[in-house]
């Protein structure tokens, strides 16, 4: 569609401006259709419908739409509930100039929130004009009901279609196009229902051949379990060639906030779930990073001291076991230990991470037990093994060396035994 401002012109020069951002239906206020009395009776009672959703939360109500607004204070009032601002205090006196001013001050707010307003006259709604009542609530409606509906890349009207058509695409018999004849058999609003609510509509019953029976059993059960009052007739529907355009997009812009705000509030309770959830593996990260820190440490502390216990053996037997006894340390105990390490540093950096990326503050471990103290007790740990591992192997040689000469002064005591042996024996034949 072209850049369309659609624009309504009423006989006092009045004329309201709408742009394309939120509303952008062709000729959407034109006269003829206006006067059509089918078109006119269905938006009385949409219309007036709509109104009363909201201002019963205000404990009033309408019954005529073009007469219970001609003094402007349930206009007032309506706009301070769907919008959830203060208007100015209307004026209380009952004369003519006191509902006009009443009036102005409603729309002057309306204009406030992006419609422009040209040449405003508010004598035609203190005078009861229906068409210029009806068309003032259209605006409203437009603004705080379809202008924020947003589906994707599309917005207000396009949005609320395409937001129908995705929610109903599954359903046999649903096709829907627009906001007039797709909705007249009753399908598309039961399958909306169905779509959020399958507990409430049995959708396979449903005939196609019984538009009336379809209807009624959208009306009737949006406005017991949804809160959405009945805003049409299922006779008007069905008997009208095509349905009043902004009486159904009335009607189905309240399903739509209705199960959007019902989303909402599921993506809102699955978002405090899942923060939740980070939150509990993050105190799981903690917690095993305070336990792992706490073995290792404890292992460490009870690791040094063996290492550091360098009581020489009297034995080379004794010194190969002690030496056996710190290859199975380096072979079996320690590789575990190495791993944990390794892992210790893996989760506080994952840790640390994930806490940044939630804007949560950082860990702080528990004192002593900090990466750089786990750093600093392992580079201790290793400068004793180190330390004790040489000890064993200069202990080793040192023993080495002594057998070497225990077997060198064994060998020559059993040479100089054999030789005083023969010598004796020498003697003893002389003599």
């Amino acid at each position: 569609m072209t850049a369309v401002e659609t624009q309504i012109t009423y006989s006092n020069s009045y004329t309201i401006h709408h742009e394309e951002a939120y509303m952008t239906q062709e000729d959407d206020w034109d006269r003829d259709l206006l006067l059509d009395p089918a078109w006119e009776k269905q938006q009385r009672k949409t219309f007036t419908a709509w109104c009363n959703s909201h201002l019963r939360k205000a404990g009033t109500q309408i019954e005529n739409i073009e007469e219970d607004f001609r003094n402007g204070l349930k206009l007032m009032l309506l706009l301070e509930v769907i919008s959830g601002e203060r208007l100015p205090k209307p004026d209380k006196g009952k004369m003519r100039f006191h509902k006009i001013a009443n009036v102005n001050k409603a729309l002057d707010f309306i204009c406030s929130k992006g419609v422009k307003l040209v040449s405003i006259g508010a004598e035609e709604i203190v005078d009861g004009n229906v068409k210029m009542t009806l068309g003032m609530i259209w605006t409203i409606i437009l603004r705080f009901a379809i202008q924020d509906i947003s589906v994707e890349e599309t917005s207000a009207k396009e949005g609320l279609l395409l937001w129908c058509q995705r929610k109903t695409a599954p359903y046999r018999n649903v096709n829907v196009q627009n906001f007039h004849i797709s909705w007249k058999d009753g399908l598309a609003l039961c399958a909306l229902i169905h779509r959020h609510r399958p507990d409430l509509i049995d959708y396979s019953k449903l005939r196609k051949d019984d538009p009336i029976g379809n209807l009624n059993t959208a009306f009737e059960v949006a406005e017991k379990f949804l809160d959405i009052p009945k805003m049409l007739d299922a006779e008007d529907i069905v008997n009208t060639p095509k349905p009043d355009e902004k009486a159904i997009m009335t009607y189905v812009s309240c399903f739509y906030h209705a199960f959007a705000g019902a989303e909402q509030a599921e993506t809102a309770a699955n978002r405090i779930c899942k923060v939740l959830a980070v939150n509990q593996e993050n105190e799981k990260l903690m917690e095993e990073y305070e336990k792992l820190a706490s073995e290792l440490l404890e292992w460490i502390r009870r690791t040094i001291p063996w290492l550091e216990n360098r009581v020489s053996e009297q034995t080379m037997r004794a010194m190969q076991q002690k030496l056996e006894d710190f290859r199975d340390y380096r072979r079996v105990h320690k590789p575990p230990r190495v791993q944990e390490k390794c892992q210790l540093e893996i989760n506080f950096n994952t840790l640390q991470t994930k806490l940044r990326l939630s804007n949560r503050p950082a860990f702080m471990p528990s004192e002593g037990k900090m990466v750089s103290d786990i750093a600093n007790a392992w580079k201790g740990l290793e400068q004793v093994e180190k330390g004790y591992e040489e000890w064993l192997l200069t202990e080793i040689r040192r023993l080495e060396r002594v057998d070497h000469l225990a077997e060198k002064f064994k060998q020559k005591c059993s040479m100089h035994e054999a030789w005083t042996a023969g010598t004796g024996d020498k003697f003893k034949l002389n003599f």
